[in-house]
């Protein structure tokens, strides 16, 4: 259901009070390019896991509960969906490293001979999914070809360059492509969520289930599915013909849907589960603090950030996107809503990822109110209209938000209405729909570029919801993906990161905040930046 609101008095009041007071504590109001001059505990830690080193000698048995931030919606790799336990029963073919390089996995290896053009898949041999039925070439391709087939795959992007596939015997599949793609071995190593070819459905499931797989998941992973009660509980136990020796050393794995913050955070708290995956500033900045749990977060690439609408005004106009982001002062915001703990964001990229180039946050917008009110005048002087409505969620924190943004434009002289929908009507009907003038969006984070970024930034992007068209970025984005050296690849990508600055693509402001939250005797945790997890490590010290 969609909510109305409108300006509000108060909160402008309210927030010209915190810029002041801010003022008169720094001597100066840092903007969106500058950080917080406060002291933070929010800070990358323990990024990929736990140290094996530290953490002693593993132990074998016991039931992992995990509390998830929101309920699954599908075991299906083909339907877009966070699923934070689909790993534990699928695995993944091939990991992605720290600075996005290829691992083996189930796959031992992914090569290319003639730049890029060939792939060559090796799967480790012997491998059997759950079922018993052979986890071989002909499987990778049967499960490749349902992301070709299903335009809807969040993974189907991922496919467009695939020309043919063949088993050239049961342990490995070649790759044929239209052009040749540097980078296309990091689609096999991709997190569930953000659409991925590293998952791989026993083909006898799928011919026995059909479109009911979401809900019958078999897989080659650690665990496998027993039962799932909506809205309760998802229930595994520990595969015993999986394909590493000596693991998983848990007996089982149970997943409690948990989307009310607060909920999630006193579970953690009181022992009524043993990890959390956290999605908030709020229960990161707790755990943090709080010396009887380990905390589990990078901050990364990705960001929080507000959708510009190219395709109607004002935002097709350069001027009215600068005069927001000048507009917007995050040490206010992070005062009022972040616990005085956001981390700022002023590119697409961390300051320390390879892919980062100085320059675009040289290039960012700095905060300033009065150069935001003569871009407001000169916008309304050439005979536009400055005001927009601001579309979110109606989640408090989503609320909370909009109501932030309304009270800064108010002071450069915009006025914001605000409209608030459920969350599945707002990713629907307003985001994708491309329905807004403004609207806010938390992604990643993530360790390679690609897919992400070409999502974001190309023409015809999936996530790229804003309709931001240059074809100056599709070239770079192409560049990238065909590129075969790595350091070239991250040359490019700083040009990206660059241009994306220069054109105000999307209005950073904020690093994001998913993180993994574990009781200290939850040990052998192997993760992504992104909270997917490797389960068959993962061990109970108790």
């Amino acid at each position: 259901m969609r909510q109305a609101h409108r300006p509000s008095r108060f909160l402008a009041l309210v927030a010209t009070a915190v810029a002041s007071a801010l003022l008169a504590a720094c001597g100066a109001a840092p903007g969106i390019n500058a950080p917080a001059d406060v002291a933070n505990r929010v800070r990358t830690i323990n990024p990929y896991g736990g140290d094996p080193a530290q953490e002693g000698a593993p132990k074998d048995g016991g039931t992992l509960l995990l509390g998830m931030d929101r309920e699954i919606v599908s075991f299906d790799p083909t339907v877009q969906n966070a699923n934070q336990a689909a790993s534990a029963i699928y695995d993944y073919l091939l990991k992605l490293g720290p600075k996005g390089e290829i691992e083996p996995y189930i796959a031992r290896s992914m090569d290319t001979s003639d730049g890029g053009l060939t792939w060559r898949m090796a799967l480790t041999p012997g491998v059997r999914f759950s079922d018993g039925t052979p986890f071989d070439a002909e499987a990778v391709i049967t499960n490749t070809q349902r992301h070709i087939d299903k335009v809807s795959s969040p993974a189907h992007q991922l496919t467009e360059r695939i020309e043919s596939m063949r088993a050239v015997d049961p342990t490995t599949v070649e790759f044929r492509l239209t052009e040749p793609t540097g980078d296309f071995a990091s689609g096999f190593a991709q997190p569930f969520s953000t659409g991925s070819l590293a998952f791989v459905v026993s083909p006898a499931a799928l011919a026995k289930y059909g479109d009911d797989i979401g809900k019958h998941p078999v897989g080659a992973g650690p665990f496998t599915f027993v039962d799932w009660v909506r809205d309760n509980r998802l229930v595994m136990a520990k595969n015993p013909d999986y394909w590493q020796q000596g693991l998983p050393h848990l007996d089982g794995l149970e997943f409690r849907p948990l989307p009310d913050t607060e909920s999630r955070w006193a579970s953690i708290v009181n022992g009524d589960v043993d990890v959390v995956f956290g999605g908030y500033i709020v229960e990161l900045s707790r755990a943090m603090a709080d010396p009887n749990l380990t905390t589990y977060y990078a901050t990364a690439n990705g960001a929080e950030w507000v959708y510009f609408n190219f395709a109607r005004p004002p935002f097709d106009d350069h001027r009215m996107r600068e005069a927001v982001i000048r507009a917007i002062n995050v040490n206010a915001l992070s005062v009022s809503q972040y616990d005085n703990q956001l981390q700022p964001a002023k590119s697409v990229f961390g300051d320390d990822s390879p892919y980062h180039d100085p320059a675009a946050s040289d290039a960012w917008p700095a905060f300033d109110p009065e150069r935001a009110k003569q871009l407001v005048d000169e916008y309304r002087a050439s005979g536009g209209n400055p005001d927009f409505t601001f579309k979110t969620s109606n989640a408090p924190n989503r609320v909370a938000f909009g109501e932030f943004i309304q009270a800064q434009m108010a002071a450069i002289g915009i006025n914001v209405q605000l409209q608030f929908y459920d969350l599945a009507q707002f990713s629907s009907a307003v985001v994708q729909s491309n329905d807004f003038q403004l609207t806010s969006w938390v992604g990643g984070p993530w360790e390679s570029p690609y897919p992400a970024v070409h999502r974001l930034f190309r023409t015809d992007g999936p996530g790229n919801y804003g309709k931001y068209s240059n074809p100056r970025m599709d070239e770079l984005l192409d560049q990238a993906l065909n590129a075969a050296d790595p350091a070239e690849r991250a040359r490019i990508y700083q040009q990206v990161d660059l241009l994306a600055n220069q054109d105000l693509v999307l209005g950073w402001y904020s690093r994001g905040y998913l993180s993994t939250i574990a009781k200290p005797d939850v040990k052998g945790i192997v993760r992504y930046v992104s909270r997917d997890m490797f389960y068959a490590t993962v061990w109970l010290d108790r």
